[in-house]
């Protein structure tokens, strides 16, 4: 064997720890990151068109918008409950701080709540909701939407 060759078994152990650093690198992003893609649906707020990624699952609905820097234009998240009931939300793992409105089965906007990035405190719809929708703090505000307004197209 050449002096420069490296024997087979090195060169097995090098192919395993690079394919280990990556499975290790892809499960870090897994957790720090952004959920895989969920449905997106569009919503309406008057003239205002949303794109709301759908939080459905008990997984996506705790994962939320965590880890998230950013959130552009009219895109937020909608969560989807299987029936209406008093929701609550925190901002645990959310470096951006968000506006959520709690919204009944009809479309109704029930309350709208600031939340701060990185805190603990609960914030809760005033009565029974099956949605909840998150978008950039300010959002709704600078749009005119309140209590009373409807969203439309939920799914």
């Amino acid at each position: 064997m050449p002096f420069f060759a490296k024997p087979r078994h090195y060169r097995a152990a090098g192919l395993l720890s690079a394919v280990l650093l990556a499975a290790c690198f892809a499960a870090a992003q897994a957790q720090s990151g952004p959920q895989a893609s969920l449905p997106v649906v569009d919503l309406n707020a008057g003239i205002q068109v949303i794109h709301a990624e759908v939080a459905s699952t008990e997984s996506e609905r705790e994962r939320g918008l965590m880890f998230r820097s950013s959130l552009p234009g009219n895109d937020g998240m909608l969560f989807v409950f299987q029936a209406p009931d008093r929701q609550c939300f925190w901002m645990h793992n959310t470096p951006l701080p968000l506006s959520i409105a709690f919204i009944a089965d009809d479309g109704t906007v029930v309350n709208i709540e600031d939340m701060a990035a990185e805190t603990d405190d609960s914030h809760c719809s005033l009565k029974p909701v099956r949605y909840a929708l998150e978008m950039a703090q300010g959002w709704f505000n600078a749009k005119g939407i309140k209590a009373g307004d409807k969203i439309e197209h939920l799914p």
